[in-house]
């Protein structure tokens, strides 16, 4: 049974004809009963909600079918702790996954847990493994928008789209990514966008507001300069990744190497040395090479030599 702080909002929303928050609390009460596991109960409730005509937004368990093209059902499995974060990140995401395990007493005093995340910086340096960590730690279902399914050569299709997606997550507890941001939620007073687009970046800002409490929705960026200026005032926490520092780079290596379980020709100063300027994402694909053609070479493989190939091979990948 739904909490009776949930149904005493309800009947007071209904009575104050206030349809908007009545639609969003019965959203809430459906997640709720789906978490538990009474799917017939919030599959009811779905369909008493969804407006006669829009049978093909039905937030049903069902419906993973129907948004099967527009969401990749991800198992999450990466863990906050095994991500090298600056401390301040590290602290906002454990103060936001804090919320989100302790909601009931923040809504006990009228307050709901923070919801709407932006990670902004170059690729490589753990924006979607983050999100994966966020679903992992607060132990939700993690749902990527497959923007090959979402973007039509109509535009109005588009849209439409994204109001099945927003319409599917509402009323389930789980963490929404939505990766290069950018792409869709492009800076309105562009003159050279068209009125179209326009539309579809409205449609999304309005289906973010939208968003109840329940449902975390992370976007990430590698541009933060195209963003639609409204864009920014959508999300209560933003967060820079950047590429690792000197220090930073040396102690994810030696993470690597005690993870990795062997060594990795040089020592991670060493190698953090040589490696740069590299993201997080390289540095790990530049050690696991080292160690493949260690391992493949044993016994008599020349370590140093091995790193050493490996380094100038990303840098004529990086710099080509």
């Amino acid at each position: 049974m739904a909490r009776s702080d949930l149904l005493i909002d309800l009947v007071e929303s209904e009575r104050c004809g206030d349809k908007q928050r009545f639609r969003m609390l019965v959203e809430a009460i459906i997640a709720e009963e789906r978490s538990k596991q009474h799917h017939l109960v919030a599959d009811r409730l779905s369909e008493i909600i969804t407006p006669v005509g829009s049978s093909d937004l039905l937030a049903r368990d069902e419906a993973s079918s129907r948004v099967g093209d527009l969401l990749l059902d991800v198992v999450p499995r990466r863990r906050v702790g095994s991500l090298q974060l600056k401390p301040h990140i590290r602290t906002a995401i454990d103060e936001l996954i804090e919320e989100h395990k302790r909601v009931d007493l923040l809504q006990s005093y009228g307050l709901e847990p923070r919801n709407r995340v932006l990670l902004d910086g170059p690729p490589g340096n753990g924006k979607t493994s983050l999100a994966e960590a966020i679903a992992c730690e607060t132990m939700l279902p993690f749902y990527v928008v497959r923007y090959e399914g979402v973007v039509a050569s109509f535009l109005g299709e588009t849209a439409s789209r994204l109001d099945a997606i927003f319409d599917f997550a509402r009323t389930r507890r789980c963490v929404l990514f939505l990766d290069e941001f950018d792409s869709i939620a492009k800076e309105r007073s562009d003159i050279h966008e068209t009125g179209e687009i326009k539309r579809v970046v409205s449609t999304l800002l309005l289906q973010i507001d939208r968003l109840p409490a329940h449902v975390i929705v992370v976007c990430a960026t590698n541009h933060s300069e195209l963003l639609d200026r409204a864009a920014w005032r959508r999300f209560q926490l933003r967060l820079e990744l950047q590429v690792p520092t000197r220090a930073e780079a040396e102690m994810f290596l030696g993470r690597m190497k005690q993870r990795l379980g062997g060594e990795l020709g040089l020592a991670p100063l060493a190698l953090a040395d040589k490696l740069s300027g590299a993201s997080f994402a390289e540095l790990e694909q530049v050690a696991l090479d080292i160690r493949r053609r260690l391992v493949l070479e044993l016994p008599s493989g020349d370590a140093s030599k091995i790193a050493n190939s490996r380094i100038e091979q990303w840098r004529t990948q990086a710099h080509p």
